[in-house]
């Protein structure tokens, strides 16, 4: 991604018109605070790949809500 701007966890690149999230496991989940985040987990959703949200406690799938396992 030659054009790409770091944003988080995430890098855009405007050329292409996507965001491509940096591949999280349970195991090395970023900090949960601030609330409001966004990641991929590859093995989150009990060892399927998922995104998930922070609410600032917990990771929370973004398809279920529960928190990521």
């Amino acid at each position: 991604m030659a054009n790409s701007i770091a944003t988080g966890v995430a890098y855009q690149d405007p050329q292409l018109n996507l965001v491509a999230f940096t591949a999280y496991t349970v195991a090395t989940a970023p900090a949960v605070s601030p609330a409001g985040q966004v990641a991929y987990f590859s093995n989150g959703a009990a060892g399927s790949p998922v995104l998930a949200f922070s609410n600032g406690t917990n990771w929370l799938r973004c398809d279920t809500l529960a928190a990521i396992s």
